[in-house]
């Protein structure tokens, strides 16, 4: 299972209530316990500090906050995992951005090589979409995959 239904209702309005800012967030999982932390995304506030070195802002990028980020790194000491890692594309599709990849990417190797990304497509301010990435090691690179909620997998 990749995310539950109630996640996938969480994500989608979140995604629907920052519109036009990207939302993101992160599912993490421990031995059958699911924690769902929606994240706040400081894109803008990289970019007003230095627009030069971060020239895009929350409508076309996402930085999960330091804040949060700490969040999950005490999660992750306390034996959580990070299974999904998601967010949102602002009035485009539901795809994996080469942009994504190479946030994803540290060394040339996957960050989180387990966790599956999850993309929601916000269009004028209703969800257009989801769609499911995860790390291909044969391929090198992030493939399209059925996203699976309650165990049941819909079509890629």
């Amino acid at each position: 299972m990749i995310l539950t239904s109630g996640e996938v209702e969480r994500i989608q309005a979140q995604a629907v209530a920052e519109y036009p800012a990207e939302s993101c967030g992160v599912v993490l999982t421990r031995e059958g316990e699911r924690r769902l932390l929606a994240c706040r995304n400081g894109q803008n506030d990289l970019h007003a500090r230095d627009p030069e070195r971060h020239p895009r802002d929350a409508r076309t990028a996402y930085y999960i906050d330091p804040a949060d980020l700490l969040r999950i790194g005490q999660l992750e000491g306390e034996g959580f995992a990070v299974s999904v890692i998601y967010h949102s594309h602002i009035d485009a599709g539901a795809y994996f951005s080469e942009t994504d990849r190479r946030n994803a990417m540290l060394g040339g190797e996957p960050s989180y090589p387990q966790a599956t990304y999850v993309v929601t497509s916000v269009r004028e301010g209703r969800v257009d979409g989801m769609a499911a990435f995860r790390w291909d090691p044969a391929q090198r690179d992030f493939a399209p995959i059925a996203l699976a909620v309650n165990g049941v997998e819909s079509a890629r």
